[in-house]
This record gives C-alpha cells, structure tokens and sequence, in this order.
C-alpha cells in the first residue's frame, strides 16, 4: 500500500509528462484494437457476403471465378447453362430451393442481375439476413427493376424513377444502349454493406425482352425493333442462365449433390460450397492482413517508445528523489521496483482509456455506418486475440519499465546528493 501511494504520488507530482504518456498509450492500444477490429470486420463482412447457400453452380470454369461474378459481379462467366439443366436440378428432390441469376447488361457501370422473387425470399448474408426495403416493393411488372442502395445514393435515384440499362457489362456509360425500353424503379434496398448495394435487379423474363432484338448480338435497325407495347410477357422464354444458388434440404446431401451436378452427362456443369471457396479465396487475399498485422505491430512499437522515451527523460530529473530514497534506507531493488510499479500503472491507465474509446466508438457508429452506408462494423465484444494483444501491451509496459529501472539502480548515490 505504501509503495502504491509512494507510486501515485510521484506520478501526481509529474501530472503533465504522466498525462502525456497515459494518453500516448491510451491512443496507440486504441489504434491498435481499431486495426484488429477492421481488420475483424473485413474478414466477417467478406466471408457473409452470402450465407444460407449450400452451393452455387454455373457452367464450367474456375471455383474462384465462378464465386467472384456470381457473389461479387466481379469478371465475367465464360459461358452459360441452359434453362433445361436449371429446371433438372430445381426439381431434384434433395434440393429445398433455389435462386436463378441472370447476369450480361449494366446500368451506368453497376451490374444488371436478372432473377426472381426466390432472391428476395431465401437470399441471406451475414447469418440469416435477408434483402429488405428502404422504399418500394420488389419488381411484379416486366418493366419493374430494383436498385441497390449504393446505386441509389450515387445516382440520386428514389422510387417511380425511370432508368435504361445498357448492353454488355461496362464501366460507365455505354455506347450500346436499350433505350427503347426503359425500366421504373419499384424498390430501393437498403444498404447491406455486400454487393447487393451495388446492384441492379430485373426479372428474367425482363432480361429476355430487351434483347429480344437484339438475337444477331448487334443493336435493331429501326425495321426490326421491337418495342414494349409489342412485347407479351408470356411469349418470353428464358433460355439460359448465368448461374444458380440452392439449398438442400439437409446439409448431409451437399457434398453428394456437389459430386452429382459436376458430372451431369448433360452439360458441363460447376458446383461449388461458397464458404470453402471464399476462404480459398480470403488465404489468396491474406496480403492485406499481413499489412494490418505489420501496422498493429508498428503501432505497439510506437506506443512503448512514447513511454519508454518518458520515463527516461524524467529519470534524470528525478535523480535527487532517487537520492533521497536511497539516503532513507530504499535499497537499489526497491527503487527499480518502484520505477517498474510506475510503468505498469502508466500502462494500465493507458490500456483502460484506449479500450473505453476504441469500445465506445464502435458501439456508436457501427449502428449508424451500417444503416447509412452499408459499412459492416464488428460489435463491441472481444475476441481471444484482442483479450492476447490487451495483455501483450500490459506486459510490455512493465518490461519497458526495466530499462529505467536498470538505469536508476546503476546510479550513484553521490550523483543524487551533489545537487542537494
């Protein structure tokens, strides 16, 4: 108790230099949870992109690829399954449902998905998450599309707008437009923090009328245009597919059915279990967390120098209170003592101010960065990893304390009392 007191004392006697380097710790432990817990959230948001899918399947090609336009629109898949296999697998009676998707055309550089009311009723992400509406309803009518809340925000667009899609998947504007048939927007998703957000949404029958004339690949002349009045939502019929995500009815049969659909006699078919694909796909990624992880490392580094420099500095300040010590029967041990105690009380300080703001942040914005900008945000629970960095930074306070301590006990006595 009386070396507590002695502690405190001395640091209250320093206020100015003890609340610079309580508040140089407190910022880098909360910086340092700040990149662990991006670093969290990254990971979770891009591994529950999707969730509640057993498998997606497409025509034949890489795992990797397959995922990234099907999940992520990102490339393109290198050919398409026909409706014939599409309807085979829909009906295998181990499957419980499926969501048909439909990609190809782009609306001011996001992508087009065609599917059905299947995406707004079984798709999930982030756990058991589904789609919701932050205005309208889904498409019911052939010219009914909609919009992500990325596309929404960024082109300013609200409900009963009227947009046109543009041929081909581009990056901005196109020079191949279906303008003849423009689309209004019956609903507008909130944000998800997926690519969801980034994403135009048209039924598949609404997929096969703006190109259907356009079957040589080229735009229509003014004589074979077909315009809108023209069309019959029934005579439209869906021939093909990008791909399709199912669910079984019990995980046991996702590995058989995986075996099945990949060697249908019928046609050269993928199917793939998104979550071991993404993690493939993550460990591809895992730069980026190497990246974190050197600056969480930096940051701990830059933390134990701003106390470390501290204490040095004031060591030689406080060389005639060492003196003093010494001159009352304070042996070399208890003095080093001392300065160790001060280090980890300085430390201790500082981890409890870091984890309050870096805590408290989250717990505020989180909420808020979701809904308004899709940003997913891990919640303010810890982890065994930050629990083992928190404690890292304890013990590395008190061991940084030694290198003063050290100092102090070398120090003569005569080198105190000179100044007296």
């Amino acid at each position: 108790m009386i070396f507590l007191s002695l502690a405190w004392k001395s640091l209250r006697s320093r206020s100015l230099s003890t609340s610079l380097t309580v508040l140089s710790i407190a910022l880098s432990v909360a910086l340092l949870l700040t990149v662990e817990r991006a670093q969290r959230s990254s990971r979770e948001g891009f591994m529950s992109a999707i969730s509640k899918t057993d498998l997606i399947v497409g025509g034949r090609t890489g795992p990797t690829q397959l995922l990234l336009f099907s999940v992520f629109n990102v490339g393109n898949a290198t050919h398409n399954i026909s409706w014939d296999s599409y309807q085979h697998w829909a009906q295998h009676p181990a499957i419980e449902w499926t969501i048909p998707y439909s990609l190809g055309d782009s609306h001011r550089g996001f992508r087009v998905v065609a599917t059905n009311q299947d995406f707004f009723t079984h798709y999930r992400f982030r756990g058991d998450r589904a789609p919701e509406f932050a205005s309208g309803v889904p498409f019911v009518g052939l010219w009914d599309v909609v919009v992500g809340s990325e596309v929404a925000r960024r082109l300013n667009y609200k409900t009963e707008d009227s947009i046109t899609l543009s041929h081909g998947a581009t990056k901005g504007e196109s020079f191949q437009e279906h303008g003849d048939k423009p689309f209004r927007i019956s609903g507008i998703l909130k944000p998800t923090g997926t690519p969801i957000d980034q994403s135009v949404y048209i039924s598949l029958p609404a997929m096969e009328a703006i190109h259907i004339d356009w079957k040589t690949g080229a735009a229509p002349t003014e004589k074979t245009r077909i315009t809108p009045d023209q069309i019959k939502p029934e005579d439209l019929k869906v021939e093909t597919l990008t791909a399709f995500f199912l669910r079984t009815k019990s995980r046991l049969d996702t590995l058989r059915l995986q075996r099945e659909i990949n060697v249908y006699p019928e046609e050269p078919l993928l199917a793939i279990v998104p979550g071991a694909t993404l993690q493939d796909l993550w460990r591809v990624l895992g730069y980026a967390e190497r990246v974190l992880g050197l600056v969480s490392i930096l940051v701990m580094i830059v933390g134990f120098s701003a106390m470390l420099i501290a204490l040095v500095t004031t060591l030689n300040e406080r060389r005639r209170e060492m003196a003093i010590l010494r001159s009352l029967g304070a042996g070399q041990s208890r003095i080093a003592g001392l300065l160790v105690f001060e280090a980890g009380l300085l430390t201790t300080f500082g981890v409890l101010i870091g984890v309050t703001v870096n805590v408290a942040v989250f717990a505020l914005l989180a909420p808020w960065l979701e809904n308004e900008f899709g940003l997913y945000l891990v919640g303010a629970t810890f982890v065994l990893k930050e629990l083992a960095l928190i404690g890292a930074v304890l013990i590395g306070g008190i061991l940084a304390g030694l290198v003063p301590a050290l100092k102090a006990r070398r120090q003569a006595l005569k080198d105190g009392l000179t100044g007296l």
